[in-house]
């Protein structure tokens, strides 16, 4: 199973493998990861679960490099760096937000992360 996202200096742990969902399988709106096949409680049980921490700990670390790349496009040494407002428009986010996963950016840059996340987009 997955585990939560390390902080400072504990090494990162991968999270559960996501199986491949072959083309005709993905198409089939009621199949998902050969959930829906599966009879046995127990076992739907550990899979879901092993599933979305896996999504958990991927949505997490997708965030980490989202920032990180908010905090280069924005830094001012940049000849081509990008406002804020800019950053906002390509990604889809508020400028508020923006403006927090720059600085969420920066610190994971410097390495001054312990615990501190962004807030939700929403």
């Amino acid at each position: 199973m997955a585990e939560p996202t390390p902080r400072r200096n504990e090494p990162r742990l991968r999270p559960a493998p996501l199986l491949f969902e072959p083309a005709a399988a993905a198409a089939d709106p009621e199949h998902f990861f050969d959930l829906e096949s599966m009879d046995d409680p127990r076992a739907l049980l550990a899979r879901a679960t092993e599933l979305a921490q896996a999504f958990r700990a991927a949505a997490d670390r997708a965030v980490e490099f989202q920032a990180l790349a908010a905090a280069q496009l924005a830094d001012p040494r940049r000849f081509d760096r990008l406002t804020t407002a800019d950053i906002a428009e390509r990604a889809e986010w508020t400028e508020d937000y923006a403006k927090k996963m720059v600085e969420f950016g920066r610190d994971l840059l410097r390495g001054n992360v312990e615990g501190r996340t962004p807030v939700d987009p929403g």
